[in-house]
């Protein structure tokens, strides 16, 4: 399929006619807003299994206006100057936002899709969109306003990650007011270790490390409170016990596998309750 040309950047939103696709459009409008771009709404009808019956695909289109049409009014009802541009392809979903997020400055899909429980993986379309797109991807999962007023920005960093994703933790946390909270993982050489004083050490160590690295993104945001975490091992633990304060993870692209971890049904387990969205980077050769 051709490549589609798109004159300006917009915050893309997947729409499928699910609640969870009005959520998501609705957490992308202040994302649009705050860089006065567009907010394009992408519906896929994917009728290759149809392709003969035509009947079936008029219904499917007519469900996907609907569907949009919806999901424009609740963009509208949310007051904020935002201008809504809406597209129905006929395409596999995924495909079709892995073409809209060629130019885009954000996509943005719900974390449970109207085929979340057709899906062969929790998670899996995603993460696919997450691996793959050609900018920052957000699953959202969930849109309260009031309720993240009062929860931090989280970032999360190893020893590979690059500054991609600490520039996009301090622009989320400036624009929306809120705290950010960076954490860094570290791993010991030896997988076992079991040894208290050994974790503690580390910590201190990769902590010491960490706020030698802030300390110039801390100039440059001196308006962002920031405070930082150590953690041994990986993430999922921390956020089991701390996700409910945490209103947006920011990851890195090169998170690798372990995005699809944060996706899958591990993260959606952890992260489900809490409300708590993912930001997942473009590859640092697109920064």
């Amino acid at each position: 399929m051709p490549e589609r040309e798109r004159v300006t950047p917009s915050v893309v939103v997947g729409v499928d006619g699910s609640r969870w696709a009005t959520e998501a459009a609705c957490w992308a409008v202040d994302e649009a807003v705050r860089r006065a771009i567009p907010l394009r709404l992408v519906y896929a009808v994917d009728s290759t299994e149809d392709d003969d019956d035509a009947q079936r695909i008029a219904r499917r289109f007519a469900a996907a206006q609907t569907a949009v049409r919806c999901t424009a009014a609740a963009v509208e009802s949310t007051d904020r100057p935002v201008k809504i541009e809406a597209e129905i392809v006929q395409q596999k979903p995924v495909a079709a936002l892995l073409d809209a997020s060629n130019g885009a400055a954000m996509l943005c899909v719900g974390a449970i899709g109207l085929n979340h429980f057709r899906d062969r993986h929790i998670g899996s379309t995603a993460t696919a969109l997450a691996t793959a797109a050609h900018c920052p991807v957000a699953v959202v999962r969930g849109h309260d306003p009031v309720a993240s007023a009062q929860r931090c920005v989280a970032v999360e960093l190893d020893g590979s990650t690059g500054d991609g994703a600490l520039r996009h933790g301090f622009d989320e946390a400036r624009s929306r007011g809120a705290p950010l909270r960076v954490l860094t993982t570290w791993r010991s050489r030896y997988p076992d270790i079991h040894d208290g004083h050994a974790i503690a050490a580390g910590n201190r160590d990769a902590k010491a490390a960490l706020e030698r690295r802030l300390k110039c993104w801390r100039t440059r945001y001196p308006d962002v409170d920031v405070t930082t975490v150590a953690l041994h091992g990986n993430s999922l633990s921390y956020l089991m016990m701390h996700g409910d304060s945490i209103q947006l993870l920011v990851v890195a692209h090169e998170r690798g596998q372990g995005i699809a971890e944060l996706l899958g049904a591990n993260g959606n387990a952890v992260l489900a309750h809490a409300d708590c969205s993912v930001l997942v980077c473009e590859p640092q050769n697109l920064l």
